[in-house]
């Protein structure tokens, strides 16, 4: 083992001098006691830590860090990321130059510990003017299953996927909209371990398994978001979901009512999901506990606590290099009917903060798409008339701002390098020169893209973010 950690001390001289950091990673363990061990393009400090007994910590108990200088290592980032409380293990992603790759992963003994990492060090300054991002990290369990049969229940699901794949824990299926018999083409698989999910969709990923003559679509779920006790102990808002399409916010309001006249303070219904509002937490609580399972309108209803969507951090995650410009969770435009999410439960949406503000859900934005008719009555309307929710992406917020605030539209300037191996990134500076006082009037990201779309939707996030931050002129 000394050997060992020997070796990942000494790998990566290349860039500090062989005798510096091969002597500042073995203080580091010697001090510790932890082991060092490199393997498969990362470098493990512990794992688990002297002395442990049992089972690793459980799910939410690691850190993601991004924005790591890549002349930094474990010397350096285990008495930082000490502060938050005992590491289980870190492991820093390494280039084979040596270098690391800028970020790293970082599991703490418990769930507390790593809520107060990412409280105390998302967006530290580690290095002058170097600041790093600390956000929860989870492995992902569960597979979005599209392109299935509209008549499969549950049950028939379930039973298909274990005959091809192991491990296979629970199968999530939603009911049509509009025919409570049917589901809506598309369905959650959750399996006991991410390496038990990775492993099933490496098997049906070829497309060689067709479950009822069908070829399947196979990728990621969208992970859940994770919000924090405390924040979830403030909840008084209920999701629910499964109401008919003709159920209507009246009916809602007067169904969460029956319990206890006058608790609900309104109710916000898009197609088949609501969001109910009560005036206080406890009642809120209790209408879930009755109205779970209960019928509206004839569709029996699911029933939970709403999850507060800290937007701030949701853009941030996009520069922290845990969302890339192009994922679904930005760009994603589902049919009407058809349409399959790949996160669980609420639809895709755009997550800006505006003063300060975080919605009780997530924003109320439908992106759909309707049929034409003949003889439909088309009237011409500006964009600046329209509200908040009609839009859903950066480039259209911030040119939506800027009218608002009577500034000129924000001018894109493109730029481009080329990778090292011959791909042409491109990156947008917003300029918007008619902010009147000292602050910035500049911004581009610290990202590059592949494609021109998503250059200029990262440029529009990263402007929004920063005006979100430091000056008052988002209305």
């Amino acid at each position: 083992m000394h050997e060992e950690n020997k070796a990942a001390a000494n790998g990566c001289g290349k860039i500090r001098s062989g005798a510096q950091n091969g002597a500042a990673l073995l203080a580091l363990m010697e001090k510790t006691g932890y082991s060092m061990v490199q393997q498969n393009g990362q470098r493990k400090f512990g794992g688990p830590p002297p002395g442990w007994e049992g089972p690793p910590p459980p799910r939410g108990c690691e850190v993601f860090v991004g924005k790591i200088p890549r002349d930094m290592y474990e010397d350096e980032l285990v008495p930082v990321f000490e502060r938050a409380g005992k590491i289980y293990e870190l492991r820093l992603m390494m280039e084979f130059s040596g270098e690391n790759r800028g970020y790293a992963f970082v599991m703490y003994t418990t769930k507390e510990e790593a809520q107060l990492a990412i409280k105390i060090l998302n967006n530290y300054e580690i290095r002058p003017g170097k600041f790093i991002g600390v956000c929860v990290s989870l492995d992902n369990c569960r597979l979005f299953i599209g392109a299935i049969p509209k008549d499969k229940k549950k049950e028939e699901i379930l039973n298909e996927m274990k005959k091809v794949t192991e491990g296979v824990v629970d199968v999530i299926v939603y009911p049509n909209a509009t025919d409570k018999t049917k589901n809506r083409g598309f369905a959650f698989v959750e399996y006991e371990s991410h390496r038990a999910a990775a492993m099933a969709r490496r098997r049906l990923i070829p497309g060689t398994f067709q479950p009822w003559g069908h070829t399947i679509q196979v990728d990621w779920a969208d992970p859940e978001k994770v919000v924090d006790e405390e924040t979830m102990q403030r909840v008084k808002v209920l999701y629910v979901r499964n109401l008919m399409i003709s159920t209507t916010e009246d009916k809602i309001k007067a169904e969460f009512n029956k319990f206890k006249p006058g608790v609900v303070e309104r109710v916000k219904k898009l197609r088949d999901y609501a969001f109910v509002h009560f005036f206080h937490r406890e009642d809120a609580v209790a209408a879930m506990s009755i109205m779970n399972g209960k019928c509206i309108d004839g569709a029996s209803i699911e029933v939970t606590l709403a999850k507060p969507v800290n937007k701030e951090s949701s853009w941030k995650q996009h520069f922290n290099g845990q969302i890339s410009p192009g994922s679904e969770n930005l760009l994603g435009f589902p049919d009407k009917e058809d349409g399959a999410q790949k996160s669980l439960g609420k639809p895709a949406s755009l997550a800006v903060r505006l003063n300060g503000q975080h919605s009780p859900g997530p924003p109320e934005v439908e992106r759909s798409t309707y049929p034409i008719f003949p003889g439909i009555k088309l009237t011409p309307i500006s964009m600046y008339s329209l509200k908040l929710s009609h839009f859903s992406s950066a480039v259209m917020h911030l040119d939506y701002f800027c009218h608002k605030n009577s500034w000129a539209p924000p001018e894109y300037c493109l730029y481009s390098t080329t990778s090292q191996d011959g791909k042409i990134l491109l990156v947008y500076k917003v300029l918007i020169s008619s902010i009147a006082d000292d602050s910035q009037s500049y911004f581009m990201p610290e990202k590059l893209c592949t494609t021109v779309e998503d250059a200029k939707e990262l440029a529009a996030q990263f402007t929004l973010l920063h005006l979100a931050n430091c000056t008052p002129y988002l209305v």
